[in-house]
């Protein structure tokens, strides 16, 4: 018996992996993260497949979920939003795994800020302009270790991207100004990949009202950094006709 932690992408249902979606098919349980996850990611499951949604469960009854399990031999899927390595809440529930000696296996899946990226056609590392992504998040409450608040993660001016933020955005357009200008890009992108994905794009200096009359207040992602509207950057030097390597030695005309 084993559980499979699935990250099933931003929510297309085509952005889950084929391994993930072969487990979901073949897991005679399915516990996945309704309030998250779209239902459709699940159209693969198998007709006999127990399928139940974690959104109003706490910690204690996914254990007893894994448990049971356990006691039937059953194979489970736990489907988690996006990759579950990040803010997938998944640290738990694993520790609760190790302590209940259950054999579990991550599968990986795209991450929304990948798909944000991908919604505003953009690399988010640009040679001799950025490149180093920071990925973290606003204070709220839940508390941010002393060395990762947000200004301190703004003075070094790389790519930013914020998740679980969109409700903060009036403290995160204060404390990045001073660091990053009134006049650097910021994009906002709702749902990425969904049918009902939106964008706001704007500066940091006017994001504001554009944010407050979207009525956007979940489900974003932030991303902050000249990359979002610079085409003034270096290209990258390995597709240079001087830049040699392995798969391409020099010419020898």
């Amino acid at each position: 018996m084993k559980v499979y932690i699935i990250g099933a992408g931003p929510g297309d249902p085509e952005l889950i992996t084929q391994k993930g979606a072969r487990l979901i098919q073949t897991c005679p349980i399915v516990l996945y993260t309704g309030s998250l996850v779209p239902r459709e990611v699940l159209n693969c499951a198998s007709p006999t497949a127990k399928i139940m949604d974690s959104s109003g469960m706490t910690l204690e009854d996914i254990c007893k979920v894994f448990q049971s399990a356990k006691d039937n031999g059953d194979d489970l899927a736990r489907v988690h939003t996006g990759d579950p390595s990040l803010y997938g809440s998944t640290a738990e529930q694993i520790r609760k795994l190790q302590e209940m000696n259950i054999l579990y296996e991550i599968i990986p899946g795209v991450s929304s800020f990948s798909a944000a990226a991908a919604a505003l056609g953009k690399e988010l590392t640009l040679p001799e302009l950025s490149q180093t992504v920071i990925i973290s998040r606003a204070e709220g409450r839940t508390p941010m270790p002393k060395e990762e608040q947000l200004d301190k993660l703004a003075s070094h001016h790389s790519t930013l991207v914020l998740f679980l933020s969109i409700t903060l955005m009036k403290k995160v357009c204060r404390e990045l100004i001073p660091h990053y200008g009134e006049d650097c890009p910021i994009a906002v992108v709702h749902r990425a990949s969904m049918k009902d994905q939106k964008i706001l794009q704007g500066t940091l200096g006017d994001i504001i009202p554009k944010w407050e009359a979207s009525g956007i207040r979940s489900q974003s992602i932030i991303l902050v950094g000249r990359i979002l509207n610079s085409e003034d950057f270096a290209d990258s030097r390995l597709y240079s006709s001087d830049f040699f390597h392995r798969f391409r030695p020099p010419s020898k005309s």
